[in-house]
């Protein structure tokens, strides 16, 4: 870990006086020791490409795919937005906004929702592609914003976190929150449930924020800062947040992987964990790759570990996605490999156009979708062989 954050210290230059974002290490394309190499291993399931659009690059921004179950939408930097068919891959819609993007996509209530380094929110309608409104925030947007009831959840990089109106983007509260001396350049987890939004922050906070007015419903520890320095006390909550009726989960970088009551915020367990980009649970399991590259596998009530994976060392893994009987993430060079639920063992691995998978990949009925840091979005379908790795 020393090592690690020494290189930190070189790769990034950054002030520790002040509010400053950490990158270098983790907004570069590889990582800064030797990845591993890829394992030879015998295919359990058959991972197809089912289609390929191009949106744009995302770098050095984050941009995930997402849906409102009827298609799949994507951004890019460059201020692009496309609609695409996810049977097909036939592409739909394409808007420019005419502005260079930052975060995206955030899609439901007939609307995609992106935001850009000046803090603004712009709302398209998905059935014309037609701007809705225009809404602008504090400060730089990094996270997807999410839609649903109505509401529009989005946060800025000053530690605010906004509620606003679909109909219209007029805000009906906002929640604010001091940030360390430093912290990630990483997007922080935000989800839109029916009572509360649910936030990661900077410091190891998770927060459930009251719909009515914002206030605090309850807060909870994902991690203490430790440690002499403001290096070694970062301990943000970072990545995709995961949620489903009981529980959430949340992972933070050099603290842990917990998972907490939804309505309580009563801590279920933890473990101790370093992770950048979130976690994925299924009806068993909770899964998270750390940030030297393993994947683990929790038990989702208990927190126990029934496999680590560990072969995939250093290869700048991507947030998990869990897919029923596999678990992808994908890597620096624009692969994707599907790990056995059960064992973590490998059962299959796609390329992309090798360029970073870095933001969220998305499940369909088909299989997933996947967006590159080059601007590639990628369905695979997956085919069920029957045989699965010992």
């Amino acid at each position: 870990m020393r090592a690690r954050l020494a290189a930190l210290a070189v790769f990034t230059g950054l002030s520790l006086s002040g509010c400053s974002w950490l990158g270098g290490w983790f907004g570069s394309d590889a990582p800064k020791v030797k990845p591993a190499d890829l394992v030879d291993f015998a295919p359990s399931v058959v991972v197809s490409r089912a289609w390929d659009v191009g949106v744009g690059a995302g770098r050095p921004f984050t941009f995930s795919p997402a849906s409102d179950g009827q298609a799949v939408y994507a951004a890019s930097r460059e201020g692009r937005i496309v609609k695409i068919d996810p049977a097909s891959g036939r592409e739909s819609l394409r808007i420019d906004t005419a502005k260079p993007l930052s975060a995206g996509v955030g899609v439901g209530g007939g609307l995609v929702v992106v935001g850009t380094p000046k803090g603004e929110l712009l709302a398209y309608r998905t059935a014309d592609g037609q701007p809705a409104w225009t809404a602008r925030l504090s400060g730089e947007i990094l996270t997807p914003p999410a839609l649903a009831g109505g509401m529009v959840a989005a946060r800025s990089n000053d530690g605010k976190v906004w509620l606003l109106s679909a109909e219209d983007g007029k805000q009906r509260w906002v929640y604010s929150r001091a940030l360390p001396p430093l912290t990630l350049r990483e997007p922080g987890g935000l989800v839109l449930g029916d009572r509360a939004v649910y936030a990661g922050f900077p410091g190891g906070k998770l927060a459930a924020l009251s719909l009515v007015n914002g206030a605090p419903v309850w807060e909870a520890n994902v991690a203490l800062p430790r440690g002499a320095t403001e290096l070694e006390r970062i301990a943000d909550v970072a990545g995709v947040l995961a949620i489903d009726a009981q529980l959430i989960c949340a992972a933070a970088y050099q603290g842990r992987v917990a998972c907490f009551d939804r309505i309580s915020g009563n801590l279920a367990w933890g473990r101790e964990f370093s992770a950048l980009k979130g976690v994925a649970m299924d009806r068993r399991s909770v899964y998270a790759a750390d940030e030297a590259g393993s994947v683990q596998a929790f038990e989702r009530q208990r927190g126990v570990s029934p496999w680590k994976q560990d072969k995939l060392r250093d290869r700048g893994l991507s947030a998990p996605l869990a897919l029923d009987r596999y678990v992808t993430v994908g890597d620096f060079q624009g692969h994707v490999h599907l790990l056995d639920s059960d064992t973590g063992a490998f059962a299959a691995r796609v390329a992309t156009d090798g360029s970073p998978i870095v933001g969220a990949m998305l499940a369909t009925e088909q299989g997933f979708v996947v967006q590159t840091a080059n601007g590639g979005v990628y369905g695979f379908r997956i085919q069920e062989s029957g045989v699965r790795n010992p």
